[in-house]
């Protein structure tokens, strides 16, 4: 098929919804789509057989977007609405693929031009208002509801990418529902890999000592303050144990090394920053415990099932962001509170059989339920389904 894909994100940057289209992308290439994609001109391009990459004009003044919702997207929006009316008068396609608020006019357009339309839903937007803070406003947060069921019952076809979307989907559209799509794909397979694993032990002067990691971004949400806390109290009890942080803006990483000095742990916590998505992978190899802290939401973290591949056993703390895909059997799942966490990371410090069980354990479900192949093979069907095919 031909598909004009609109993704209102910087693609590429190295942190959730990017991430996600870039592997959307990688698949539909691995299928033999042509994908036009419509996208912020803000990122690094990517590259794959078939795509076509279309950024909008630069608006003076923006060169970067947070994460959530933001101001600075409307004008960007706004050039990216005229740029999908345009690509839609000039060219022919077969299906209208849209993320997050290009929905909005993904939905107007498919019924203009009487082309399908895939929805793929990466959060409930109402939802991300109050998550972020966005603003208190309740006429704000009816408009985006009253505009996102729209979109729901107007799509041909929904993708979801956790279990709370999914149910979320199925309160509305219950004769519709969605196809479920974990954020499985392993990035090295996307960006190439070269291992560096030995390199970053030696650089981070981790011989000899018990890495605790944490990858991903540094959000208000992740819990970062909680693991800090965790982190003294976890220290004090293990001389051997070093945590790494992995990813952050400047400014975000150097707000939580001043956090980290308050609470007298800094010289025991190295703070990378962002690295290459490519890199992620020998970072986590060095790592003798894989960390998600987080205390909010209820997306599962992208970052989850690379350490499912991992074969290095897990803390997360025990929320439905993390329980809807995992248990006790493949996760040491504590209490979101410093405490709790800081008692699970050094219980499986001192226990190797408890490890070695967990570990194995989160491999097989990985390659049972959030293999690449079984990625594709639900993708294949919401294509389908958008297309009026049999599914």
């Amino acid at each position: 098929m031909k598909i004009l894909m609109i993704a209102p994100q910087p693609i590429f940057e190295p942190r959730g919804t990017p991430l996600s289209v870039v592997g959307r992308l990688k698949s539909l290439s691995d299928m033999g789509h042509e994908v036009d994609l419509l996208t912020y001109p803000i990122g690094e391009d990517v590259q794959f057989p078939g795509l076509h990459l279309m950024r909008t004009l630069p608006v003076p003044g923006i060169r970067k977007i947070k994460i959530g919702p933001s101001i600075k997207k409307i004008p960007l929006d706004f050039l990216l609405i005229n740029k999908t009316f345009g690509r839609l008068v000039a060219g022919k396609y077969d299906l209208i693929h849209t993320h997050e608020e290009a929905g909005f006019w993904g939905t107007l357009f498919s019924r203009w031009f009487g082309i399908p339309h895939l929805y793929d839903m990466h959060s409930s937007l109402p939802q991300q208002l109050s998550n972020f803070k966005f603003s208190n406003s309740k006429l704000l947060k009816k408009t985006f509801d009253v505009l996102e069921n729209w979109v729901l019952k107007k799509s041909e076809s929904i993708i979801t990418i956790c279990p709370d979307l999914r149910d979320h989907v199925l309160t509305v559209v219950p004769e519709k529902g969605s196809e479920l799509i974990e954020n499985v794909v392993d990035y090295g397979m996307v960006f190439g890999e070269e291992d560096r694993s030995e390199a970053i032990r030696q650089e981070l002067n981790l011989d000899g000592k018990t890495v605790a990691l944490y990858t991903g971004t540094f959000e208000t949400y992740q819990g970062l303050d909680m693991l800090i806390q965790s982190a003294r109290l976890a220290l004090a009890e293990d001389e051997k144990l070093i945590f790494v942080l992995v990813g952050g803006h400047g400014d975000q990483v150097d707000y939580y090394k001043k956090m980290a000095e308050e609470a007298g742990v800094l010289d025991r916590m190295i703070f990378v920053g962002q690295v290459r998505p490519n890199e992620v992978n020998s970072y986590i190899r060095v790592a003798d415990i894989l960390l998600s802290p987080r205390t909010r939401g209820t997306n599962t973290p992208l970052k989850i099932y690379a350490y499912f591949r991992s074969g290095v056993p897990m803390v997360a703390t025990r929320l439905w962001t993390h329980t809807q895909v995992m248990d006790d059997s493949v996760a040491m799942l504590v209490e979101p509170d410093p405490q709790s966490y800081a008692e699970g990371i050094l219980t499986l410090i001192g226990d190797s059989q408890l490890r070695n069980k967990i570990s194995k354990a989160a491999v097989a479900l990985a390659e049972s339920q959030f293999s690449y192949v079984a990625y594709k093979a639900k993708f294949t069907r919401a294509l389908n389904r958008a297309v009026g095919k049999e599914v």
